[in-house]
This record gives structure tokens, sequence and C-alpha cells, in this order.
């Protein structure tokens, strides 16, 4: 095979691959989903949530989610747009606490 299509055809996927990768990371916003994931899931199994609320707060969760998606599909997500999802999740996590501590619960199996 010739040489300089080896180099055209390497150089075109790493220009791909980086492009792949060079949408923006936030780990804050990851850690703090999945922190709200574990605590739906603990009031879940304690009995704090009922399955509708759980339901409705992993419906809230799958929304952030996709707004974040929808951020980062240009390869970037602006100050403005993060701003915006740390407020949702701000939303979210006290959604999570009043869910939680209300006085509905999920009757225990006998």
């Amino acid at each position: 095979m010739n040489p300089l299509v080896n180099v055209v055809s390497l150089a075109v996927l790493m220009a791909v691959t980086s492009a792949a990768f060079a949408v923006e990371r936030d780990p804050g916003v990851n850690r703090r989903q999945a922190d709200q994931h574990a605590r739906i899931h603990q009031g879940v199994r304690s009995g704090q949530l009922t399955h509708q609320e759980a339901k409705s707060l992993r419906t809230e969760q799958r929304t952030i989610r996709n707004e974040e998606r929808h951020d980062k599909a240009d390869g970037k997500m602006t100050a403005a747009e993060r701003k915006d999802l740390h407020k949702d999740l701000n939303q979210a996590s006290k959604d999570i606490y009043a869910d939680k501590h209300n006085a509905a619960v999920r009757p225990r199996a006998q």
C-alpha cells in the first residue's frame, strides 16, 4: 500500500478521534449526577421514597442528562449552560430531599 495513503488515513483517524474526545467533560456535574442517583436508590431501599416518587425523580435526572447532552452536542459547554445545569441539579437535589423527608413512605413487604 502507498505510504502516503497510510499517512493521510492516520491523520484523518486522529482528527476524527480528537474531535470525538474534544467534548468538554465536567467531573463535578458527573459526580453530582452519580450522587443523586445513589440517593434515590438508597431512598427506595429504605422505604423513604415511594415508587411514584422515585419514578418522578428518575425522570428529572433523565431530563438533566438530556440537557447536558444537548449542551455538549456542539463540542463545548458554555459558562451559561454549565450554570443552568448546576441550577437544575440544585433543584433536583432539593426535590430528592423533600421526597425522602415527607410523610409518604413505601409500605414494607410482609
